[in-house]
C-alpha cells in the first residue's frame, strides 16, 4: 500500500534501487524490532514495497511494546498480508518465534533520545544489551542468515579523531549515568561479535550518526526536532546554547539507503559509520538556514538558555562528524543537502497537519 504522507511515500519509492533488489533473497522474512520507530519504520515501509515492484517477496515480522503506535502509523497497512506485527518486549524471551522462518533480523529497538538517560537509564541500557542477546539468541534457533545491529555514533565518547573513523574510540566515563546508553551501546557490539565468534551467527554493525526526516518525533528534545517543531507551529527558533556545537545531518532517506548497503553488500563481523559527512554545520549555522528559509513561519533566532525536559542530558562532545570511508566504499553516498533534507522533513509535517 503507498504511504499517505506523500514526502514518505516519495522517498520510499527512492530507496529500493537496482543494486539492492538484485542482491535480495527469493523469499525473505526480516524481524524488525523497534519497528514503530524512527528509523526502523522506514525500514519496514521500503521491506513491505518490495513485494508491489518485484519478484522477489519479502514478509516482515514487526516487533514493538505498543500495539496501539505501533497501528498509528502503520494503520494503511494493516491489511498488508505480508505484515505480522508481535506486541513484546525485546527483554523478555523471544525462542518461541523460531518457527517463523526469519532470515534476518535488524535490531533496532533503543530509547536513543537524551530525554531517557537521566529518567530511566535502566530502560536504556536493558534493551542495548539484554535485548541483544534475546534477540540473538532468537537469531540462532532461527538460523537466520543476518544479524544487524543498529548502533550509535555515541560509541566514540570524546574522540579527538574527527571526522571519526570506525577505530576513533575516545574517553567515555562510565561512571556517569548519561553513558547509560553509550556504554550499552558499545557492549551491544561486543555481544553481537562475541555470538558470532562462538556461535557462528553472521553479525553487521551500523553506527548511525544524526539522522533526521519524516517521522522523528517533535518532542524528542534534540536541537534539530525543536527546530523543525518550531517551524511547523511557526514559533521563534530557540537555541539553547551559542550555537557552537557541530554536526553532521543526514537525511533519513539516505540512512536507509546505507542500511541496506551494509546488508547485502558489508562484511560480517565489521561496523560501519553512517552519516552524511558532506552536511556539516553548526547548531548556529542550521537554526539559521532554517529561519532564512521560513521566513513566513519563523520571525527570529534566539540565542538563550531554556528549561530541559525532565531527565534529559545533553552531550558535551563539541564536534560529531563521521569519517564514512567504509560505507562508501559499498557503493553508497549521500544525495541529500541539510537545505532539501529539512524542507522535505517540514513539508511531511504540514501535510500531516492538513
Amino acid at each position: 500500500m503507498p504511504h499517505p504522507n506523500p514526502i514518505v511515500e516519495e522517498d520510499i519509492k527512492n530507496i529500493l534501487d537496482d543494486s539492492i533488489l538484485s542482491r535480495m533473497d527469493e523469499n525473505s522474512c526480516y524481524l524488525i524490532s523497534g519497528a514503530s520507530g524512527f528509523v526502523a519504520s522506514y525500514l519496514v515501509e521500503s521491506l513491505l514495497r518490495i513485494n508491489d515492484i518485484s519478484e522477489k517477496k519479502c514478509r516482515v515480522i514487526a516487533i514493538a511494546r505498543s500495539e496501539e503506535r505501533f497501528w498509528k502509523k502503520f494503520n494503511h497497512q494493516k491489511n498488508n498480508p505480508n505484515l505480522e506485527f508481535i506486541c513484546r518486549d525485546i527483554v523478555d524471551d523471544l525462542v518461541d518465534l523460531s518457527g517463523l522462518g526469519v532470515t534476518h533480523i535488524v535490531h533496532a529497538a533503543s530509547k536513543a533520545s537524551p530525554r531517557f538517560y537521566g529518567v530511566d537509564p535502566i530502560g536504556t541500557l536493558k534493551a542495548n544489551t539484554v535485548g541483544t542477546l534475546k534477540l540473538l539468541e532468537l537469531a540462532g534457533s532461527s538460523q537466520a542468515s543476518q544479524f544487524i545491529y543498529v548502533s550509535s555514533a555515541e560509541v566514540y565518547g570524546q574522540t579527538s579523531e574527527v571526522p571519526t573513523s570506525e577505530s576513533g574510540y575516545g574517553y567515555l566515563n562510565p561512571t556517569a549515568v548519561r553513558s547509560c546508553y553509550a556504554e550499552s551501546k558499545r557492549m551491544g557490539e561486543n555481544i553481537c561479535v562475541s555470538w558470532m565468534e562462538q556461535y557462528g551467527v553472521p553479525i553487521k554493525i551500523i553506527r548511525p550518526f544524526h539522522t533526521y526526516g519524516p517521522g522523528m518525533d517533535l518532542e524528542d528534545g534534540r536541537v534539530y526536532a525543536d527546530f523543525v517543531k518550531n517551524i511547523v507551529r511557526c514559533e521563534p527558533i530557540n537555541v539553547d546554547s551559542d550555537g557552537s556545537a557541530m554536526r553532521a545531518f543526514c537525511y533519513l532517506k539516505d540512512a536507509i539507503k546505507g542500511i541496506y548497503r551494509v546488508i547485502y553488500y558489508g562484511e560480517a563481523g565489521e561496523a560501519y559509520n553512517l552519516g552524511n559527512d558532506e552536511e556539516e554545520l553548526s547548531i548556529k549555522n542550521l537554526a539559521e538556514l532554517l529561519q532564512q528559509k521560513y521566513k513566513d513561519r519563523v520571525s527570529t533566532v534566539t540565542f538563550q538558555k531554556s528549561e530541559l525536559l525532565s531527565g534529559y542530558l545533553p552531550s558535551q562532545v563539541s564536534r560529531i562528524c563521521p569519517d564514512t570511508t567504509k560505507l562508501r566504499n559499498l557503493g553508497w553516498a549521500p544525495e541529500t543537502t541539510v537545505g532539501a533534507g529539512f524542507q522535505r522533513t517540514v513539508e511531511s509535517y504540514i501535510h500531516e497537519l492538513g
